[in-house]
């Protein structure tokens, strides 16, 4: 039989093996937990590459007869954002599901410039944004913003059409040019 002082010290014992029982699972199960890029940013990767894939897609040439202009060039040489939009935004919201996708992006077009207080340096237009898009307040959404780009070589930059995405473009030069159309993607 047990008396009272052996029994307390039964007790005080027990809580304190159930602490450093406690204490030890704690301090394993932290060191043991191994977290790389890819855990914290899939959803950031995988926006990245839906967005890189639809640039391609729309840099890619419908057929080799004819001039062999994608219809990127074609929608960045003639100035038809509306094109863009709908082609682009179809091309990332489509899924398998019931509902499309939510992703936002606000498009832009990097060129040199050739004459001007800017000659020889490097332009920045924006071409066009989403729907839901504020192009001069800021993104807005529930995930962070990802970057994709797609380099172009477009012809006629001196046509009526290419002056109003690249105002900064004079003289009688005809040769092509290249320019980086860069889109920022988000999900709403």
């Amino acid at each position: 039989m047990v008396n009272a002082e052996c029994g307390q010290l039964f007790t005080i014992e027990g809580i304190a093996a159930a602490l450093i029982m406690l204490a030890t699972v704690f301090i394993v199960v932290n060191t043991t937990s191994v977290y790389t890029p890819g855990d914290t940013h899939v959803n950031d990767m995988q926006l990245e590459v839906i967005g890189t894939d639809a640039l391609k897609m729309l840099n890619t040439p419908v057929s080799m007869s004819g001039d062999g202009k994608s219809p990127l060039v074609r929608m960045i040489e003639f100035n038809d954002a509306d094109a863009f939009n709908k082609s682009f935004s179809n091309i990332l919201n489509n899924r398998t599901g019931a509902d499309p996708d939510t992703i936002q992006f606000s498009a832009d077009i990097s060129y040199k410039s050739n004459c001007g207080a800017t000659k020889n340096g490097v332009n920045t237009t924006h071409f066009t944004h989403s729907e839901r898009a504020r192009p001069k307040g800021g993104l807005f959404g529930g995930e962070h913003a990802v970057h994709v780009s797609q380099w172009i070589i477009l012809d006629d930059y001196n046509t009526t059409t290419f002056k109003n995405v690249f105002p900064e473009q004079c003289g009688s030069n005809s040769a092509k040019r290249a320019a980086l159309v860069e889109v920022y993607l988000w999900r709403d």
